[in-house]
This record gives structure tokens, C-alpha cells and sequence, in this order.
């Protein structure tokens, strides 16, 4: 006799339909333009993580003091986005097809795999290395962030557990990382 789990199954089922139908929901939000321009200017300045290594490296130029955690955290963030790739080599997962007309996809991919999202990964990596470099930094990198993020579900491109997973995969590699921080970098002490 064989052991069939309805119950994963279903779960896994429900799982999806939820997924898919926050997608929906969030992507409908881009058929105001205002939302889809916004959308649409997060999703081409995150490609390849190129927002965020600007940031740490205009960091480094500007910030002498903090130039080595700069530099340590933009590497971080290469170092995510790199992972993030490799992830998606492996799982294969397709990237999402709303079957609603005026749903398509506000902005063009680089790549056909959906899991785990590479700007959301980039994203928590910035998030959490740049945020331990100063004080402001706490407040300005999660929210930029997380509109990265959001952007990824409003242009339609990724479903929800894409983002949750690449920005749970994003801030874990930067958190692991930030041991590299020299302490004077994350409390700008010296010493």
C-alpha cells in the first residue's frame, strides 16, 4: 500500500493559491502609473545589485573613517547576490504568469528562475551591513530596502516567497558577514 500525504500536499496547495493571490493583489497596485514608474525605477536601479554597491562604495569614498566596513559590507552584498544565484540554478523555479489581462510584467528579467529573488537578497544584505556602519544608516537602508522588495511583487516578476526568501538569504549572508566589520566600523569606535 502507498502512503499518499494529502495533508503536505494540501498545505503546500493552499500555500501556493496564497502566494499567488498576494502577487495579484500587489501587482494590481502597478496599474496606477505613479506605482509602476516607482516600481519599475527600483527594479532597474536593483538589477545585479547595482543600488547598493554604488551605495557602499560612494560610502567608502565619503567615509574615510568607515571605509573598510564600506567596503567589507558592498562585498557582502556581492557575496548574497552571487548565493542567490546559485540558488536559483538549483531550484529552477519559474518565474510567475498572471493569466489577467493588463498584468504583465512591468519590467524585462535577466533571468528565467524566480526563487529565491536576487534584488530582495541584495536588498537584506544592504539592509543589515550597511545599517551596523552608523546610526542613520538604521533608519535609511530598511525601508530603501524593503521598497526594493515590494517593487519585485508591483512589477510582477517574483511571488512573495521569492522576496521573503531572498531577503531572509540577504541579511542571514550580511549578518554571518558583519563578524568581518572591524569594530570601530560598526560602533565607530576606535581601536
Amino acid at each position: 500500500m502507498r502512503y499518499v500525504d494529502t495533508a503536505g500536499r494540501s498545505a503546500r496547495l493552499g500555500w501556493a493559491r496564497a502566494d499567488h493571490r498576494l502577487l495579484v493583489a500587489l501587482r494590481e497596485c502597478g496599474r496606477e502609473p505613479r506605482v509602476a514608474a516607482a516600481a519599475r525605477t527600483l527594479s532597474y536601479c536593483g538589477e545585479h545589485g547595482a543600488l547598493w554597491i554604488a551605495a557602499g562604495l560612494a560610502g567608502a569614498a565619503a567615509d574615510r573613517e568607515r571605509r573598510g566596513g564600506w567596503l567589507r559590507g558592498t562585498a557582502l552584498i556581492g557575496a548574497a547576490h552571487l548565493a542567490s544565484m546559485g540558488i536559483k540554478r538549483v531550484v529552477r523555479r519559474p518565474r510567475p504568469q498572471l493569466l489577467v489581462r493588463g498584468l504583465e510584467p512591468l519590467v524585462r528579467t535577466a533571468g528565467r528562475h524566480s526563487f529565491p529573488s536576487s534584488h530582495a537578497t541584495a536588498a537584506g544584505a544592504a539592509a543589515v551591513a550597511f545599517g551596523t556602519l552608523w546610526p542613520a544608516g538604521r533608519r535609511l537602508f530598511p525601508p530603501l530596502a524593503a521598497a526594493m522588495c515590494v517593487s519585485r511583487l508591483v512589477a510582477g516578476v517574483h511571488y512573495p516567497s521569492d522576496v521573503a526568501a531572498g531577503a531572509l538569504l540577504g541579511a542571514l549572508t550580511a549578518r554571518l558577514g558583519t563578524t568581518l566589520l572591524p569594530r570601530r566600523a560598526i560602533g565607530g569606535r576606535r581601536g
